[in-house]
């Protein structure tokens, strides 16, 4: 079966093309590139909030993430990950299930705090996270239902992974 496959891949390499080989435009030489570069997750997070009686959002960090409040009933939080995929999200997050946002893989977690997350891959080292947090306890069964609906909003607005 070796020698098959060896035979296929020498028969499917014979053509040759002049010139010498470049990545394509726009295309990344570097794993670490950062793949959400030109998106700001507090002006997504405002744009997908915007009319909906919310704050503005606000980033008390220097990662790319954000959360915004709408008072008395939930707060959302978007980071935008270039470093960590689906796989790191799953090895921190022991019971995460698996889900589809907009046919991407994704994951979701239960907070241990309260609340919900939903990690929509972008790519193998890159994820969008979405936390939704009720503003009042005796809601937190409505935090996953929200956080997937917000990171169905989230997902057409990443780019492609």
């Amino acid at each position: 079966m070796v020698a098959l496959t060896g035979v296929a891949l020498a028969t499917a390499c014979t053509d040759t093309v002049a010139g010498t080989a470049a990545p394509a435009a726009g295309a990344t030489t570097t794993a670490s590139a950062d793949v959400f570069a030109g998106l700001n997750a507090c002006q997504l997070l405002d744009q997908l909030n915007a009319g909906q009686g919310f704050n503005p959002g606000e980033n008390k960090s220097a990662r790319n993430q954000c959360t915004a409040s709408k008072p008395e009933f939930i707060t959302y939080s978007l980071a935008l990950d270039s470093t960590q995929g689906l796989s790191g999200f799953a090895a921190d997050n022991t019971g995460a299930r698996e889900i589809s946002i907009n046919g991407r893989d994704a994951l979701q977690a239960d907070i241990p705090t309260g609340g919900c997350s939903v990690a929509v891959g972008v790519g193998e080292h890159a994820l969008a996270l979405v936390l939704a947090t009720m503003a009042r306890a005796s809601e937190d069964a409505q935090g996953c239902p929200n956080a997937q609906a917000f990171a169905e909003k989230v997902e057409p607005l990443l780019p492609a992974g």
